[in-house]
């Protein structure tokens, strides 16, 4: 089964729970930009319930799992249910094939600008880095989009490789001389010319 014959939401309503988990996101976010989590965790005794609370709010060095790396995830899965609805909406409104894939390609070269002006700003000069979660969106909005409408088996075999694939290298092919000798710095050296050290 293929995804335009897959039941599609009503494109003329709202889906109230992916609005609540946008708006929780953003909220924690937005208190994330007040420092509210380092209050917390510079305020608080170590090893205090509000103290471990807090640092759940901050990515883990390295190795681990916080709350706070789930975050990027949630964007990530938020803009994929969202983008069902969307594409649902244009198409009940007539659009062709061809304004809905240029709708799309604007708007993921405008994230992955706004991405790297980003960091720019963070940086007070020109720099050339992919970390920021805009950049990811332009790609994945992208990758997601082209495999919308494959049939079901080819998203599931194509979800699947893109996720083994890069654990498949991360865990196989160490690269000696880079940090933490894998890939995943070997390609920030090639891409950016620097290396992103964990967080």
């Amino acid at each position: 089964m293929d995804g335009s014959q897959m039941n599609m939401p009503d494109p003329g309503k709202r889906l109230l729970s992916l609005d609540l988990f946008r708006g929780l996101t953003m909220f924690l976010l937005v208190a994330e930009g007040t420092h509210l989590y380092n209050v917390v965790i510079n305020h608080t005794t170590e090893g205090s319930l509000l103290h471990i609370l807090g640092q759940q709010f901050h990515h883990h060095p390295w190795n681990g799992l916080r709350f706070w790396d789930l975050i990027q995830p949630y964007f990530m899965f938020i803009v994929g249910v969202a983008m069902v609805f969307s594409l649902v909406k244009r198409e009940e409104r007539g659009d062709s094939r061809f304004q809905i894939t240029k709708h799309i390609l604007i708007r993921c070269l405008i994230l992955f600008f706004l991405g790297v002006i980003l960091h720019c700003g963070y940086s007070g000069k020109l720099v050339w880095e992919l970390w920021n979660v805009l950049t990811q969106l332009g790609f994945s909005i992208l990758v997601a989009y082209l495999l919308f409408r494959l049939p079901l088996k080819i998203q599931l075999i194509v979800s699947l490789a893109l996720l083994g694939l890069p654990e498949a290298v991360y865990r196989l092919f160490p690269i000696e001389g880079f940090y933490r000798q894998n890939f995943g710095s070997w390609m920030d050296m090639q891409l950016m010319g620097k290396i992103n050290e964990g967080g």
